[in-house]
């Protein structure tokens, strides 16, 4: 692990980047190859959102409340400071910046709710998503903790039912889907912040749990999270049959994360880990149409 820079392929840095070499790629293509086939098992479109969110959109969310910490904000260089900013050493100053009206996204999931803003739905949505993370952590780990990482998310939009059997339909393929590649999970259940603890969506929370993490070896793999009506609202997206708030859940995978367990098992061979991916994607059952039974 270098300590700056750009990594070379197959390595990562100390500051939280990493360059995936030609096996890692084609692993994570393999990977991403799975979770789009349930995807399109459960009729989600795609979608691929923004690289930026603008600040008066994060307020929305309440990221800059609930996130600020890991908020990597994204600026341009001010007119009178771009003729002399490419000699200032390790870092442009902030006297050279403009005051930050983007943020890269610490989740792909907000761009589809911002994408979905006044819309009536006449039915129940599923989307699915692919996009890059970027998180400011306090310190990063291999491919275990990046700074920017990539991750695929189901999103499903509409009825109380409708999130809730997204959730349990994919909570159920994502545990036999570890146990099928030798990586098995744990599930653990974790907080929400989007949830004011003082407030009654907090006590709801404590009562029946909205977000739960797929652990490995102490490491998130993936994680579901049942918003309830928080995004509905702030978006101001409803249920044309009763004007209501929509509710919303998503779940999501971080790849990179994948690749380390998967690295892990096959000590770095990461033939042996396509191959594994192959068989593991070829042995589990197709899911079951929506509005069927759900897996549990």
């Amino acid at each position: 692990m270098s300590s700056a820079g750009t990594p070379t392929p197959g390595t990562t840095t100390s500051t939280g980047l990493a360059t995936l070499d030609t096996g890692q790629t084609r692993a994570l293509r393999l990977l991403d190859a799975v979770f789009l086939d349930w995807a399109h098992a459960c009729g989600a479109q795609e979608l691929t959102p923004p690289p930026l969110l603008s600040v008066p959109d994060a307020e929305r969310l309440d990221i800059l409340v609930n996130f600020p910490h890991l908020a990597t904000p994204a600026t341009e260089i001010v007119p009178q400071c771009r003729s002399t900013v490419h000699d200032t050493g390790e870092a442009i100053p902030a006297g050279a910046l403009a005051p930050a009206q983007w943020l890269l996204p610490s989740s792909v999931c907000f761009g589809v709710y911002l994408a979905h803003t006044g819309t009536e739905l006449a039915e129940d949505l599923t989307v699915t998503a692919f996009g890059r993370c970027f998180r400011n952590e306090h310190e990063y780990d291999g491919l275990r903790r990046l700074r920017s990482f990539q991750m695929r998310e189901i999103v499903a939009i509409g009825s109380p039912e409708h999130v809730r059997e997204t959730l349990a339909r994919h909570s159920a393929v994502t545990v036999e889907l570890a146990a099928a590649l030798g990586i098995p999970v744990e599930r653990e259940a974790a907080g929400d912040p989007f949830f004011d603890l003082s407030g009654p969506r907090a006590l709801m929370q404590k009562l029946s749990p909205v977000k739960e993490e797929f652990v490995h070896d102490g490491l998130a793999l993936a994680s579901v999270n049942l918003h309830r009506n928080f995004f509905g609202e702030r978006c101001a997206i409803r249920l044309a049959a009763t004007g209501e708030s929509a509710f919303t859940s998503c779940v999501g995978w971080g790849y990179e994360r994948w690749l380390h367990a998967l690295g892990r098992r096959h000590r770095g061979d990461w033939q042996a880990v396509c191959d594994n991916l192959v068989a593991a994607h070829a042995s589990l059952p197709a899911l079951p149409a929506p509005g069927s039974a759900a897996r549990v």
